[in-house]
């Protein structure tokens, strides 16, 4: 804690959604937490994402709601406000959303005497980012987090592994059993806007090339009736592959499966950031966003992904704006084949070294040799 600043007791943080946002919080406050053992921390968010929050520290209490049935609206979140006071003595509130929800409960607990400390949206970088009037990057969501959390005095370390850091994953029944030699790689082909996610056809043809080697087995990660349905047709028709969208699963089961795997290639979605939370290289296609918009994997690597240089790139900051040229060629002009060598590549490379390994350590390991 730094000095000469309160104690606080009891900090609700609070960061409501996208499941993606959710997850990029644990990596910076898990280790808040656990430098700041006296203090207990309250977080609050939508029910799907608290239960992403496994292997947490012990004084982390994970608080979900129902925004549609019990608060709703300007009332309903001030009784659930009311609700977290009474309960658990709020003195300290971290907004890691700030957005019109968050500061109803914030205004209910400033009110009340709690300190309160939002995020920075970086509102002006982002505009001037998409716009084209600077390639200054928006600064990292997760350093921003952590900015929010020095506001109220608490140290906030950098040190994040993964989850079940020192310990043995927990096994699950629908992930089978890993044999000596295979090379397993997720596959997250789908993101929460359909405008960032590589055609699926053309990612076809990536898992087409991937099947080839015998000993690659590949995961396609979705879930969802309409995500079922189209990666079914895929997973029947080349070997080795499986589509977890046809087995009803929990983020338990994802972790497992991702902890066993040798890389993951995803869209800028929030299975990226899952791959983070397992110190899983997230090999990561970008098309109308980048990784200037500061959303890039925790502890990923930019040398590792794949995107165009395109002058119309970044064109918004979540991917949700329509293409101006109305075909998605930042996605559809990237080669399928260049896709699936990238990923061999990476994938071998992590075996033999027994890393997790990004293109940017074969960049150093190759300089250092020259420099021999």
């Amino acid at each position: 804690m730094a000095n000469d600043k309160k104690q606080f007791r009891n900090v609700l943080v609070m960061r409501l959604s996208v499941l993606g946002n959710v997850a990029m919080t644990i990596p910076v406050l898990y280790p808040v937490c656990k430098a700041n053992p006296d203090t207990r921390f309250i977080m609050l968010t939508k029910k799907w994402p608290a239960s992403m929050f496994h292997d947490r520290p012990a004084n982390l209490k994970v608080v979900d709601f129902d925004v549609n049935e019990h608060h709703k609206g300007l009332i309903g979140l001030l009784k659930l406000a009311a609700q977290l006071y009474k309960l658990y003595d709020i003195d300290a509130v971290a907004d890691l959303h700030n957005v019109s929800g968050t500061w109803i409960i914030d205004a209910y607990m400033w009110a009340r005497g709690a300190k309160v400390a939002r995020l920075d949206r970086e509102k002006p970088k982002r505009r001037a980012l998409v716009n084209h009037k600077t390639t200054d990057p928006v600064t990292p969501i997760h350093e921003r987090y952590r900015w929010v959390f020095r506001e109220l005095g608490f140290e906030t370390p950098d040190d994040f592994t993964q989850l079940y850091e020192g310990r043995e994953i927990p096994e699950t029944p629908i992930v089978p059993h890993k044999e000596p030699g295979q090379r397993w790689i997720a596959i997250s082909p789908f993101s929460s806007h359909r405008q960032k996610a590589y055609p699926l056809e053309q990612m076809e043809q990536v898992i087409a090339e991937l099947a080839k080697r015998e000993n690659y087995w590949i995961f396609l990660m979705g879930g969802g009736k309409a995500e079922k349905i189209a990666l079914r047709p895929i997973a029947r028709k080349y070997p080795r592959v499986v589509s977890m969208a046809e087995v009803k699963h929990r983020f338990l089961d994802e972790y497992a499966l991702l902890g066993k795997c040798d890389l993951m290639l995803t869209m800028e979605s929030a299975n990226m950031h899952l791959a983070s939370l397992m110190d899983l290289q997230a090999m990561t296609i970008w098309g109308p966003t980048s990784p200037a918009c500061g959303y890039l994997g925790y502890n990923q690597v930019v040398e590792d992904d794949i995107q165009l240089d395109m002058d119309c790139r970044p064109c918004s900051i979540t991917g949700d704006k329509p293409c101006k040229y109305g075909d998605f060629r930042c996605l559809k002009n990237i080669k399928p084949e260049y896709i699936a060598q990238h990923v061999i590549e990476a994938v071998e490379y992590n075996v033999e070294h027994n890393t997790k390994s990004t293109r940017l350590a074969q960049a150093h390991l190759k300089h250092s040799q020259q420099k021999d």
